[in-house]
């Protein structure tokens, strides 16, 4: 018997107001009570904000991650409808989908709307980068790596080292106070000379001229081998201004110089292995590990972790999920993994770190 009723009321009210693409204030009421009556005749009800409000926390979620960024308050952002990006110095800047506005939060106070014309708002914008990948040393390593001559110098902490005819490797820790490079003091003959050698021997007229072209490259081979301190000195040695590093010159080290893997530290990276700067193993990798990009190893060089696509996977096996911004950080003296994540319960970007 209700439901007819309401039919009838329903079936009335569209003769009386006709549909149009725009509905006028007193319409927008007419409709929200029949919606209501709908719900009481019915026994239906509106479950779209039940959703949002019984929707879980993430796995990753904690009591004792603070605020990164509150979306609401007066803002009132709908985390779905954002796009969020993060700098290394932990801001975060939040664009509304569709729309010019942009959202800067820092410590956890969250300012804006921004234009995207606004000088805070270009700080997260991509600058374009030169590829300087064959530039020389003293290009890619400024201002550490300085030209001399045919070869480089290292300046570091107000020292000197060098100078090297080739660096192979060069890597400097987040705090900026340790180094460490691949180095060769020697090379028997540089880019230059080696080029014109080829010259002459493309031009060179008959085989005689060939022959004794060869024979002054090869005193000349000699000679620098000699000047350079013999054939030690063309051997890639490791050099670096971090205490109690006695690399053994007979047995090269494998891997490439990383110091983003350890906090403030410089390790050696060999596809499944991390090795100290003396070469010896602290860790061997597994499984899903292998050439992650974000991977971290703790202070003690007794556990990693990486981090790939929302997922957080430790050398243990154990791992949380649902996160992002996965970085090392230290606070009160101590190191922690730090990540990020949404808390549809605070409807913001948490926070966390981890003891690591």
């Amino acid at each position: 018997m209700k439901k007819s009723l309401f039919a009838c009321l329903a079936l009335s009210l569209a003769i009386c107001f006709p549909v149009s693409g725009q509905k006028s204030g007193f319409l927008k009421n007419v409709t929200k009570s029949v919606s209501n009556v709908s719900k009481d005749v019915l026994g239906t009800s509106d479950n779209s904000n039940n959703a949002k409000k019984v929707q879980p926390e993430p796995s990753c979620a904690s009591d004792l991650a603070t605020v990164a960024m509150d979306l609401g308050g007066s803002l009132q952002l709908d985390y779905q409808e954002l796009t969020i990006s993060i700098l290394s110095d932990g801001r975060i800047l939040a664009q509304a989908h569709g729309a010019d506005e942009y959202y800067i939060a820092k410590d956890g106070v969250t300012t804006g709307p921004y234009k995207a014309t606004d000088p805070k708002v270009a700080d997260f914008i991509p600058k374009e980068v030169s590829d300087n990948s064959k530039a020389g040393p003293d290009i890619r390593f400024k201002p550490y790596i300085t030209k001399s001559g045919e070869k480089y110098l290292i300046t570091f902490a107000g020292k000197k080292y060098g100078p090297y005819a080739v660096i192979n490797d060069f890597s400097v820790t987040k705090s900026k106070d340790k180094f460490a490079a691949f180095v060769t003091e020697t090379v028997v003959m540089t880019e230059d000379q080696g080029k014109k050698m080829e010259e002459a021997m493309k031009n060179a007229k008959d085989d005689q001229e060939r022959m004794e072209l060869a024979i002054q490259y090869s005193q000349q081979v000699s000679q620098a081998m000699t000047d350079g301190g013999g054939p030690s000195s063309l051997t890639p040695k490791l050099v670096t201004n971090i205490p109690n590093i006695n690399s053994d010159p007979n047995k090269p080290v494998a891997g490439s110089l990383n110091s983003e893997i350890k906090y403030d530290d410089i390790v050696l990276f060999a596809y499944d292995k991390i090795n100290n700067l003396q070469g010896k193993t602290i860790l061997t990798l597994k499984g899903e590990a292998l050439g992650a990009k974000n991977l971290y190893v703790n202070s003690t060089g007794s556990k990693y972790a990486f981090y790939t696509y929302g997922k957080l996977t430790f050398s243990d096996n154990t791992s949380l999920t649902d996160l992002f911004n996965t970085s090392l950080v230290k606070a009160d003296g101590k190191v922690y993994l730090s990540y990020m994540y949404y808390s549809p319960k605070r409807n913001a970007i948490m926070q966390h770190k981890i003891d690591f």
